[in-house]
């Protein structure tokens, strides 16, 4: 029993890690990407925590940066936006960095936006980055993730 009580409360612990912070995670490796002749440095979420948080509690971030995330395995991806302050566009990408689908997100908000299929990589950005360089579903991104998986 006591095995058990203890193995809850560590799940629970572990389950409210993210939502017990209040800070924005600034401490995370970083990888260059390019989007045609656009530079994007992003940020990498790549454990269970980091993708938890991601860009919550944020105020600002520069114009070319952005946020992935990397899943262990290609699956449906959702993302939602509760505690962000930052309107952002979810760029959906498959092992490839064919760009799946965008979806834009408002801060603040508890609305689903998911992959049109499965995917391991999700690469957040100031909502409008895609749109305004012409970059959409079926473009493709470059960079260490991408390249080698062609």
């Amino acid at each position: 029993m006591i095995r058990r009580t203890t193995l809850i409360g560590l799940l629970a612990l572990f389950a409210s890690s993210a939502w017990s912070q209040t800070a924005p995670q600034l401490d995370l490796p970083k990888v260059t990407l390019k989007a045609g002749m656009h530079l994007i440095h992003a940020q990498v979420a790549s454990t269970p925590e980091q993708r938890a948080t991601g860009l919550m509690f944020r105020a600002e971030m520069p114009a070319n940066e952005g946020m992935l995330f990397v899943f262990e395995e290609p699956a449906g991806q959702c993302f939602w936006m509760k505690n962000t302050l930052l309107p952002l566009t979810a760029a959906f990408v498959a092992d490839d960095g064919t760009i799946v689908n965008l979806a834009d997100m408002m801060p603040k908000t508890l609305d689903s936006h998911c992959s049109a299929k499965p995917v391991r990589y999700v690469l957040e950005m100031h909502q409008g980055w895609f749109a305004k360089r012409g970059i959409q579903a079926g473009s493709r991104l470059g960079g260490p993730p991408f390249d080698g998986r062609r």
